[in-house]
């Protein structure tokens, strides 16, 4: 279970970390290897059950309609997370989000305050949700190891058109806070999820950083 923290807790806990601290202290699944033969599911969810609605709307690129649906359960300051972001997902976007082949659900699953802090300000951004969810990945290494994560963040969010005001508002929105916390419990509890990334495709469950040759073999299989 997530610690107890409150909004103001959750804002200092940012200021200083130790000085051994590294993006591998924050946890993470290992990085699935590359193959063409689609790798093994390691449990099924009821899809109805996985798609009710939570305590936040879910973000959603792709068609409703879409014939496979990719449930993924991320951190902000996962690597193997930041590792899918970067290098598979706009090759799975081009081959089947934007062909309406596929959609991919972003969840929240939170290890840690700081990847609260960067779900909290995804969410304060609005319809620029993964717009601000790919920024954060690819600048993990900016923010996410770094002492003083705080001025790190507000750096990068005052690009992505926060002000110091409503950066403070964002990250000191308890019902937020609490909504993003209740996601990752609703993951544990409901689903299973204990690492991350955790995909779910058609309700099957897949651990760890899918390569593009694996997600693809997955997906192709079900189209």
């Amino acid at each position: 279970m997530t610690p107890s923290l409150t909004r103001r807790s959750l804002l200092g806990s940012m200021s200083v970390v130790p000085a051994a601290l590294t993006l591998a202290s924050f946890g993470g699944s290992s990085v699935a290897n590359a193959q063409a033969a689609a790798p093994a599911a390691t449990g099924n969810v009821d899809m109805v059950k996985l798609l009710e609605a939570g305590s936040l709307p879910d973000k959603v690129l792709g068609k409703d309609d879409a014939p496979v649906t990719i449930v993924e359960y991320a951190s902000m300051t996962c690597s193997h997370c930041a590792h899918f972001d970067v290098a598979t997902l706009p090759t799975i976007k081009e081959k089947y989000i934007d062909t309406g082949k596929a959609r991919l659900i972003m969840r929240e699953f939170p290890f840690d305050p700081r990847a609260e802090a960067g779900f909290m300000l995804a969410r304060c951004s609005g319809d620029n949700y993964f717009a601000m969810v790919d920024v954060l990945f690819k600048q993990q290494e900016q923010w996410a190891p770094v002492q003083d994560a705080k001025a790190a963040l507000l750096q990068i969010s005052k690009l992505a058109g926060f002000t110091q005001e409503s950066f403070e508002a964002c990250l000191t929105d308890q019902k937020l806070l609490d909504d993003i916390r209740a996601v990752r419990t609703r993951g544990s509890q409901e689903f299973g999820v204990d690492a991350t990334p955790t995909f779910f495709i058609n309700g099957k469950k897949y651990s760890g950083a899918l390569s593009i040759d694996e997600m693809s073999a997955v997906i192709d299989g079900l189209l």
